[in-house]
């Protein structure tokens, strides 16, 4: 490895959520208690990532602040020029264009415009369950529905889209918009290209507006690929609005800096306009820098480590879970860096709720997640982006302590 993935940092009064805010509390999410005395933090609950960036990153954002002027400025060309460049090479994308562009102040910021440019409030959008929390509460801050489709596990144990499902909850609310998350968070799905064929049919028959969260494309495990939406179809290119950001796969949502991709011009045009009545979404001199520096040749090779050590961290606890924890339903995620445990055999078995279980966890430092806010009332969302020695010691606590 060339870069270090195995020290442990030491985040402590450095802003980061993930360990300050445990025991605190904070007003979207249940936090983590403090453990037990003799027991150190494990965080494993806030979707980011326990590894030190890139250094391109640092040295690009270093380099801006030492002009000593931060005023009003014009987005670099580079900056475009760096996201094309990222999508030639790693997705294969061949004709996005500047135009196609545009900034956005995280995935769910997007998500806010275009919910608000296309729907009216009292709208059903169309989702899968489990759900990312932000989307759930994006919706709910916006006054829109959410319309669940659940996904299916198939006998093999790999979570499914339920067409026949989907056709029959859009048809049925006239719904004209749909959420799809790609990679899926919290289930971790790399959707293949004949699942989006086939989603996206159902889409276009029943005219429905695409927002297609692409922010976890970069961090695939076990030499999955990716397939952008907007690859799928000429038809998904023009009804697609795609969104993507540098945060999740370089540790830079503290940043804040997202941006879409967009073919299509009345899309484009109407996102434009809802965008601009906020006067909110206005991009950062050092996010844009962050980008620029993240977006670099060694930027790739940082990130194809990082899906190296992710996948031997996930492929553990996998292994561990099957092989340890009877009870405990468990599918090996093909992307993101996080692992969805459904505890509901388990928890009958021994005689105890979910919100026990969890509690024994966090009683031992093992900050986990609670999986109800992703409509999964027995589930547990787990990061395992963290240093090998701390997935090993985490699992260590929860076979003594937890699943005794």
């Amino acid at each position: 490895m060339t870069y270090d993935f195995e020290t442990i940092m030491d985040r402590r009064g450095k802003d980061a959520l993930a360990v300050d805010a445990i025991g605190a509390g904070v007003e979207w999410a249940v936090v983590p208690t403090q453990p037990k005395n003799g027991f150190s933090v494990i965080p494993m609950w806030v979707a980011d990532m326990n590894f030190a960036t890139v250094p391109t990153i640092t040295q690009a954002i270093i380099k801006r602040a030492e002009h000593p002027a931060f005023g009003y400025y014009l987005p670099k060309d580079e900056y475009y020029d760096s996201i094309i460049r990222w999508h030639r090479e790693r997705n294969g994308v061949t004709d996005l264009a500047r135009e196609n562009i545009g900034y956005e102040n995280g995935v769910i910021g997007c998500v806010s415009t275009a919910i608000q440019a296309f729907t009216a409030p009292g709208e059903k959008i169309l989702l899968h369950s489990p759900t990312y929390i932000g989307f759930t509460l994006v919706l709910k801050s916006t006054g829109r529905v959410a319309e669940l489709s659940p996904l299916k596990k198939d006998e093999t144990g790999v979570w499914r889209m339920d067409y026949e499902d989907m056709d029959k909850r859009i048809k049925k609310n006239n719904i004209h918009m749909v959420i799809l998350c790609s990679p899926h968070n919290p289930c971790g799905r790399v959707w293949e290209r004949e699942e989006l064929e086939r989603a996206m049919e159902i889409f276009r028959d029943n005219q429905c507006i695409v927002i297609s969260d692409e922010i976890w494309s970069d961090i695939l495990l076990n030499g999955n690929t990716h397939i952008p939406m907007q690859s799928i179809s000429e038809d998904a290119k023009k009804r697609t609005i795609a969104v993507y950001a540098p945060s999740k796969t370089f540790n830079l949502a503290g940043l804040i800096g997202s941006y879409h991709i967009i073919y299509d011009k009345y899309l484009r045009d109407r996102m434009n306009r809802q965008s601009d009545m906020t006067h909110y979404n206005s991009m950062n001199v050092m996010s844009m820098h962050a980008l620029i520096g993240a977006y670099k040749d060694e930027g790739h090779r940082w990130v194809d480590e990082l899906c190296e050590v992710l996948s031997k961290n996930i492929n553990y606890a996998y292994d561990f879970i099957r092989n340890e924890f009877d009870g405990i339903d468990v599918s090996k995620p093909e992307g993101t860096y996080m692992l969805f445990l459904h505890c509901e055999e388990y928890c009958k078995k021994q005689g105890l709720t979910i919100d026990e279980l969890i509690q024994k966890g966090w009683d031992v430092g093992v900050a986990w997640q609670q999986g109800a806010p992703f409509h999964d009332e027995w589930g547990i969302r787990m990061n395992l982006a963290l240093p090998f020695s701390l997935v090993e010691e985490a699992f260590d606590r929860l076979k003594r302590f937890v699943f005794v």
